[in-house]
């Protein structure tokens, strides 16, 4: 991919093949057939896997409108090849509020048992007779009015109307610019940009401490919401990757250079080696004190998944920074797409520690399940990245940093 110079960048359309289209039909049905499967024979299983992927998508759905307002507010020209894609990912947010309602359904309705809080009777320090209440906690009843469930669909609704708000208001001044061209709908797209740099992180950070945090309800940290967001937001480069590479070899992108690769592999790079400071400053909490609540999270998963415990570091940050740490490796499209792939393998490995030692212990184990599910949220996930790619130019053709763009260097 070398670099491509152009007098002129016109609108360019994405039609999904039919052999895409199967890959993704495959995939869903994988996952509806797990659904059903998991539902009938294990439903705290089931329950548990349905949170590790409604929040794993959730994050890249997230991180994706994060990119494009980043690049927005920042005035970036070299992001503009990927900046559709990012557009593209922030498309599933609705399905991802569908998930997470039927996720507070459930817990209001005692169907899963994920979070410890949500049991019934646990706050009530006495039973109605007035004998004491062998289930009370006292820890947990003093977070009682913060960790409820109506009070947490409600932080539910407002959040997702923010995010699904501010996204279809973005897309909406984006494809305008299509048309329009010229400065109005840029000028537009970054003043609802800034807006959504603050919502994110704060309603971001609430988000963790609801859905994942929660479920060890004793424990906390005050650097969860961002060890979570490194998460996401990686996941998020590491998709945009492997989905522009793709288009380049479809024939797609063409003004898409080397250049362009190197400067996403060196966002992966750096916000791998990010990740891995952020866990190591959240690990050293076990050191500070010494007390039950702050080392009772890390005990969980060193007693019952200290194998997958280490390998999380190895995926996540040892092979990542030696794989990218060259120039070179940056710069080349299948080894930047096999990071890719590795690093959203890693991400998902890391969620999974952090959902299932709190709801299923020393009972879980990786199988059909696990996989089947992820399957089938992948195919959701890519039906809807497709639909919202194809309904628009893959490029912003009228942009008026198109020929910094297409001219990209790295120096």
């Amino acid at each position: 991919m070398g670099s491509h110079h152009a007098a002129e960048i016109k609108e360019e359309r994405f039609a999904p093949s039919s052999r895409l289209t199967n890959i993704i039909r495959l995939l869903i049905g994988v996952g509806v057939v797990t659904i059903a499967a998991g539902l009938y024979t294990d439903g705290h299983r089931f329950w548990a896997n349905y949170l590790l992927n409604n929040w794993f998508f959730l994050g890249l759905s997230l991180a994706g409108v994060l990119f494009v307002s980043i690049q927005s507010v920042s005035n970036a020209a070299w992001s503009l090849g990927y900046r559709r894609i990012a557009e593209a990912m922030g498309a599933y947010l609705p399905w991802a509020f569908a998930g997470f309602a039927v996720l507070m359904i459930s817990t209001s309705m005692h169907w899963n048992h994920l979070y410890h809080w949500a049991h019934h009777g646990i706050a009530e320090e006495f039973l109605e007779g007035g004998q004491p209440n062998p289930e009370y906690d006292p820890i947990i009843a003093a977070k009682v009015p913060y960790l409820n469930v109506p009070f947490m669909a409600a932080r539910m609704a407002v959040f997702f109307g923010l995010w699904i708000l501010l996204y279809r208001a973005i897309r909406k001044q984006s494809i305008l610019e299509d048309q329009e061209g010229g400065l109005l709908r840029i000028r537009r797209i970054k003043t609802l940009a800034s807006i959504f740099l603050p919502v994110f992180a704060v309603t971001w950070a609430m988000s963790t401490w609801d859905y994942i945090m929660s479920i060890d309800t004793h424990w906390y940290s005050t650097i969860f919401w961002v060890y979570h967001f490194a998460a996401a937001w990686v996941a998020a480069l590491s998709f945009i990757a492997i989905v522009a590479v793709l288009l380049k070899k479809a024939g797609h992108l063409p003004h898409l250079n080397d250049n362009h690769l190197h400067d996403l592999g060196k966002f992966m790079f750096a916000f791998s080696i990010f990740w891995a400071y952020i866990w190591v400053s959240q690990f050293l909490l076990i050191y500070y004190a010494n007390i039950p609540e702050e080392t009772i999270y890390f005990q969980e998963r060193l007693e019952h998944f200290k194998v997958p415990f280490f390998v999380n570091v190895g995926v996540n940050f040892v092979l990542p920074f030696f794989l990218l740490m060259a120039r070179g490796s940056k710069r080349q499209g299948n080894y930047l797409m096999a990071v890719a792939i590795l690093l959203i393998a890693g991400k998902y490995l890391d969620l999974y520690l952090g959902v299932m030692p709190g709801t299923l212990g020393g009972h879980a184990h990786f199988g059909w399940m696990e996989i089947g599910m992820f399957a089938g949220y992948v195919g959701l996930f890519l039906w809807v990245v497709t639909r919202a790619l194809a309904s628009a130019s893959l490029i912003q053709h009228k942009h008026p940093y198109i020929k910094e763009y297409a001219t990209h260097e790295v120096m």
